[in-house]
């Protein structure tokens, strides 16, 4: 029975946690101390689980945010064919949707890559101990990280 909670607290800091929450409010809502919160925070599960729910709401964000766009492309159109309505204001509201969606669905498609590419990096950290010992990048002939010159 135990477990039923923990997962319905751990729910709870997620979902608080991925809409803004800070960790006091957090521990409110879930009904749990900050102490524990702090413990969750620190549990690369519970890590794992926050990240992935925060990057579900930004997808899913992105999606309607890009499905809002086709309503702003009309919009435009409509304001080309419309001249008695002032079009200052709705073609800046259908530019502010047009640029958010554009944004929010290249960080949904930039965001498991780059949690990916961490992912490799941080096995290739650890197979070469993280202590200069030799490692993929060392064999990469595309690295260039080396070969700059100083600054």
């Amino acid at each position: 029975m135990a477990r039923i909670t923990n997962k319905k607290r751990d729910e709870a800091l997620v979902r608080a946690f991925v809409c803004g929450a800070t960790v006091e409010t957090a521990a409110r809502r879930a009904g749990v101390s900050e102490r524990t919160v702090y413990r969750r925070l620190a549990d690369p599960a519970f890590q794992a689980e926050l990240k992935e729910a925060g990057l579900e709401l930004l997808q899913r964000t992105a999606a309607l945010l890009s499905g809002a766009g086709i309503g702003s492309i009309k919009t435009l159109v409509d304001l080309q064919a419309d001249a008695a309505v002032n079009p200052s204001v709705r073609r800046h509201a259908a530019r502010d949707v047009l640029d958010l969606s554009l944004r929010y669905r290249d960080r949904a498609d930039y965001e498991p890559r780059l949690a990916a590419a961490e992912q490799r990096l941080a096995e290739i950290m650890s197979e070469g101990g993280g202590q200069g010992g030799p490692t993929d990048l060392d064999q990469d002939p595309t690295n260039t990280l080396d070969k700059r010159s100083p600054s």
